[in-house]
Formats: structure tokens, C-alpha cells, sequence
């Protein structure tokens, strides 16, 4: 009987130990957790669900917002666009002027505030962003034979279209329909109040197609000042866009084919081809990911 005790008395010990034991791991598992979610990149669902809905009051109040919004939601809609957190691709511009230079980095965008950090696909220590405010280099300079500040955003108003389209200062114009790949299209003419960003008056001329609203097209200019102090702008160029690829609910192009503008709004010589790829949204980023590193270099 004393033994049977014994027994007992030792097997409840273990027994209270080992769940002490499995308590603390329990608790510092909690705690890690719980410390990660403080230190990471987040936007609250409710500010994603006002800004959606301040959105479609707003494009639904006009026929050329009421053609964008249905594009936003055939492209996966807004709602998903903002929820699955940051964004990561890899954009590689390339001209077919060998004298231009070409344009590869992987990159994370906020793309609920408009942050960026590129990584050179050629040299992985190399890096350049912008902070909303900042717009840094860091590593080998010759990595970047670009406009880092004017190039840290670019990427991301045509892979983001027609997402890009529900912030404050963006005008929307409808133009007549036009026919293209034998489809028809709503035109949408884009273009930005003074103070709007770096480059207010780029504009974008969009083609979405009629029965599936769809982006099909996509025409510009480039007004950027630091290239042109005097005013004025490149030609308008027309970007064809092409592939198409699902990542969480959000449909994505692969590539984009751009041509210079004809005088009767056609594709005409073709000048620059982009492939992208790696594609996902980051839901572990820390909060200071889009932060200046240190050692980086601010480019005024």
C-alpha cells in the first residue's frame, strides 16, 4: 500500500511538473507571438473596410468612377487589394535602346501609403527607397544607373492599376469608346491634381475592356521635373498589357509591351518590353521594413 502511494505521490509530481513545464512553454510561445505582432507591418481591417467604402461612395458617383470601380472588381477587388498587405514583385524593365539603361529590382511597396524598398537583382546589397517622405540608396552606386527617387514608385502605377485610383487628387474623365484587339473598350483618362506626388501632371489614358473590364492598355506620359525643368513631356507612349497571373484573389499582369504613340492613337514602334514576376503579398514584415537603414545615403 506505502508503495502504491509512493508511486502515486511520484507519477503526480511528474505529472505537475511536466504541465508547469508545458505552461511556460505555452506562455512564452504566447508572449513571442504576441511580441511579433507588435514589431509588425499591420493595417487594421476596419481602416481597410472605411477606405473601401469611401471609395465606392465616391467612384459610383460618377460614370467614369463607375467604370473603374467594376475594374476593381474584376481585378480582385479593393477590398483584397489593401487587405493582403504589402505587396513584392520583381520588375524588370528593359529598353531595347541598349544605350537606356535597364531596370531590375525585386521590390515591397506599402501599398496603402505609398513606401518602397528595391533590392538589385544583379548585386543583393544593393538597395534604394523611398519612406513617404525620404527617398534613400544604399550599397554600390553603380547598381542603380537610374533615377532611384523617381523610379522607387514607378513600377507600382501599372502593375497597381486600377487600384492606384482610389486615392485623393486623382481626376477621372471618361472618353468616347475605342476598339482594340478587336474588343471593345471604356477609355478612362486619368489625371492629378496640382501637388500630387512627383510628377502631377503625368497623366494615363486606360483602356478596360467593355465586357469583361478588364485592363487591356495602357497610354502615358512621362512630365517628371527633374527631367524636364522647363515643363513639358515625353511623348505619349502606349503600353499593351499582357498575361495574366491570380495571387490572393488579385489578378496580376506578367508582362507589358511599350510602343511609342502613333498620330492616330496606335501602337507604333516598339521600344521597351517588361516582365513580372515573384509576385506575393508580405504578411510578416516588420514595421520598420520601409524605415531609412543605416548607413544609406539620402538622395535630396
Amino acid at each position: 500500500m506505502r508503495r502504491l502511494l509512493g508511486i502515486l505521490i511520484i507519477a503526480a509530481f511528474v505529472l505537475l511538473t511536466g504541465c508547469k513545464e508545458l505552461f511556460k512553454e505555452v506562455k512564452a510561445e504566447v508572449e513571442t507571438k504576441e511580441k511579433a505582432q507588435e514589431n509588425a507591418f499591420h493595417v487594421p481591417s476596419s481602416w481597410v473596410a472605411k477606405r473601401v467604402a469611401k471609395a465606392k461612395t465616391k467612384l459610383n458617383s460618377t460614370d467614369a468612377g463607375k467604370i473603374v470601380w467594376k475594374a476593381m472588381e474584376a481585378h480582385g477587388g479593393l477590398e483584397n487589394w489593401y487587405g493582403n498587405g504589402p505587396l513584392s514583385f520583381r520588375f524588370n524593365y528593359q529598353p531595347l535602346d541598349t544605350t537606356k539603361a535597364q531596370r531590375d529590382s525585386y521590390q515591397t511597396i506599402d501599398i496603402w501609403s505609398n513606401k518602397a524598398k528595391h533590392t538589385s537583382v544583379a548585386d543583393s546589397t544593393a538597395h534604394f527607397g523611398w519612406t513617404g517622405k525620404t527617398a534613400w540608396v544604399q550599397g554600390d552606386s553603380t547598381a542603380f544607373a537610374y533615377d532611384t527617387k523617381f523610379w522607387a514608385l514607378t513600377p507600382i502605377y501599372f502593375l497597381g492599376q486600377p487600384f492606384i485610383l482610389d486615392g485623393e487628387g486623382v481626376n477621372l474623365e471618361r472618353l468616347a469608346n475605342t476598339v482594340y484587339k478587336d474588343a471593345s473598350q471604356d477609355v478612362i483618362k486619368v489625371t492629378f491634381d496640382a501637388g500630387t506626388g512627383d510628377a502631377p501632371d503625368d497623366y494615363y489614358i486606360l483602356y478596360f475592356q467593355e465586357d469583361t473590364h478588364l485592363l487591356s492598355a495602357i497610354r502615358y506620359i512621362v512630365s517628371y521635373p527633374a527631367y524636364f525643368k522647363d515643363g513639358g513631356h515625353l511623348p505619349e507612349k502606349f503600353m499593351e498589357v499582357l498575361g495574366a497571373e491570380r495571387v490572393d484573389g488579385i489578378n496580376f499582369p506578367t508582362s507589358y509591351k511599350i510602343y511609342w504613340l502613333t498620330a492616330d492613337e496606335k501602337p507604333g514602334a516598339y521600344i521597351t518590353k517588361i516582365d513580372v514576376s515573384d509576385i506575393k503579398f508580405e504578411q510578416q514584415l516588420s514595421k520598420d521594413f520601409f524605415k531609412v537603414p543605416n548607413g544609406a545615403r539620402i538622395i535630396e
